[in-house]
């Protein structure tokens, strides 16, 4: 009789990568701010966006999602509430990444769009309705559905 361990003949899975990232939605005059990153979709078509980006060391989400909307699209906004959560699972050389993005809801404070860093390749301000058919992410596009649903319960 063996005193070898039986062996399923799975092989162990590698760990996954997980990331978190943090980003606003932010509002001005019935409009949002949208974002088109240099960096294109999968198949090379442009790609219409809110601010997010990575949370990094010792930062909160908030402070993470105010300073990626300040970094990429040159605004300074102020916290209403936050919005919900996205995750999702993408590919990136080889590997599978977790990415769960919290998102935020903010007023317009000041700024200038002309003033983004240049992982962006353009800003605009777009009519809240139009965003909600307009951003090319699904988990994006329900986020400015709860911020209209947000509104709508304090008319």
């Amino acid at each position: 009789m063996s005193s070898k361990p039986a062996r399923s003949g799975r092989r162990p899975r590698p760990s996954q990568a997980r990331e978190f990232s943090a980003g606003g939605v932010v509002l001005r005059d019935g409009e949002i701010v949208a974002i088109v990153p240099t960096r294109r979709a999968a198949d090379g078509s442009r790609v219409l966006a809110l601010p997010k980006g990575h949370v990094d060391p010792g930062e909160t989400p908030i402070e993470a999602a105010v300073r990626e909307v300040r970094e990429e699209t040159g605004i300074l906004a102020e916290l209403v509430c936050e919005l919900g959560e996205s995750r999702y699972w993408y590919r990136r050389d080889g590997r599978t990444i977790g990415k769960a993005v919290t998102f935020f809801l903010f007023n317009y404070l000041s700024g200038d769009t002309a003033d983004h860093d240049d992982e962006v390749e353009e800003v605009r301000w777009i009519p809240l309705a139009e965003a909600q058919a307009a951003l090319s992410h699904d988990a994006e596009r329900e986020m400015v559905a709860l911020a209209v649903a947000y509104l709508d319960k304090d008319r």
